[in-house]
């Protein structure tokens, strides 16, 4: 069993959501011998230095997310992509302390099945790169500045604007989406940062 990381001690004891779901979690993460960290804000499990788990509070249910989810065998359908556009990752979903113990079987299979993708050096085909809007394009044209500020963005964080801006109908909503967000993109925030 691998050791408490004890920075996280006191977000665990001082959980507003998911307290017991999550401390059940931890344990069983830590029992499967995966080096526990703080990442993004969130216990995160990882392996020889390799990126498996992490821990995600919902409003509505604890998830564990497996950052190569998408490359784990799952014939009982218990896995769920994070959102329509997501490629890699895949989470369990919890809702109670015994929904979390009675899927450890589950659980420590999915974890040694990500372990063994890890060593095996397994990775998934990158994201194709989405195709601009014609109004994202024009505003980069007028704005140079503002065209570096969302070139310096993470690849994930250009991605999400992207299809967001994209998703619109109407040419006049994917220019509104894109100055509401100008702000955010120009302060280097992604559409979820904070």
């Amino acid at each position: 069993m691998a050791a408490r990381n004890t920075q996280l001690d006191k977000s665990f004891q001082q959980a507003e959501r998911w307290k017991g779901e999550a401390d059940t979690l931890r344990q069983i993460l830590l029992e499967c011998g995966l080096t526990e960290e703080l990442k993004w804000g969130k216990p995160c499990y990882s392996f020889e230095g390799g990126n498996i788990a992490i821990i995600q509070r919902m409003k509505d249910h604890l998830a564990l997310m497996f950052f190569k989810g998408a490359l784990l065998d799952d014939p009982g359908g218990l896995l769920h992509a994070p959102g329509p556009n997501s490629r890699h990752g895949r989470r369990l979903h919890f809702t109670s302390t015994e929904d979390v113990s009675g899927r450890k079987g589950a659980i420590q299979g999915f974890v040694k099945a990500a372990i063994e993708a890890e060593k095996a050096g397994l990775e998934l085909d990158a994201a194709p790169e989405p195709e601009l809007p014609d109004e994202l394009v024009d505003c980069f044209d007028e704005d140079p500045d503002f065209r570096a500020a969302f070139e310096a963005l993470t690849p994930g964080r250009q991605r999400g604007y992207i299809l967001h801006f994209s998703g619109a109908r109407k040419s006049e909503t994917r220019t509104a989406r894109i100055e509401k967000h100008r702000p955010r993109i120009l302060d280097g925030k992604g559409m979820h940062d904070r």
